[in-house]
């Protein structure tokens, strides 16, 4: 039987739900172009992880830093580091770490000193204007 004889709806006349409401690909089920993932992808994602869970805690205090310094939010704080990295092409992560290391009294690496003073100073605009 050709799939224009079968029984029931056409699937293209059939009604989809709006989106968002359904899942409509493999990647929103963790799957690549509709296959499972591998061993080796796992691995990876699984070491990934690791390293998110090691550095948070090198990020959040470097977020209360500035909390502290700057009297902002959490939620800004993490938008000074953001800025920051993607400004000086650095890792957030390397940012909090050389952020965290000045409440030792050592100097912020010049390609980071350049620009948190325009991250703050994006930060007072947007709180103030």
């Amino acid at each position: 039987m050709r799939p224009s004889q079968r029984p029931g709806p056409r699937r293209d006349l059939v009604e989809r739900p709006p989106h968002g409401t359904q899942r409509e690909t493999s990647r929103e089920v963790g799957c690549a172009e509709g296959r499972m993932p591998t061993g080796e992808q796992l691995l990876a994602e699984s070491e990934q992880l690791k390293k998110a869970l090691e550095r948070r805690p090198i990020v959040d205090m470097a977020r209360g830093v500035l909390m502290a310094a700057w009297s902002c939010t959490a939620e800004e704080g993490w938008q000074i580091l953001v800025h920051v990295s993607q400004h000086s092409n650095t890792k957030v992560h390397d940012v909090a770490k050389a952020l965290i290391a000045t409440t030792q009294n050592e100097p912020l690496p010049a390609h980071i000193e350049e620009h948190l003073p325009a991250a703050l100073a994006r930060w007072r605009a947007s709180r103030d204007g």
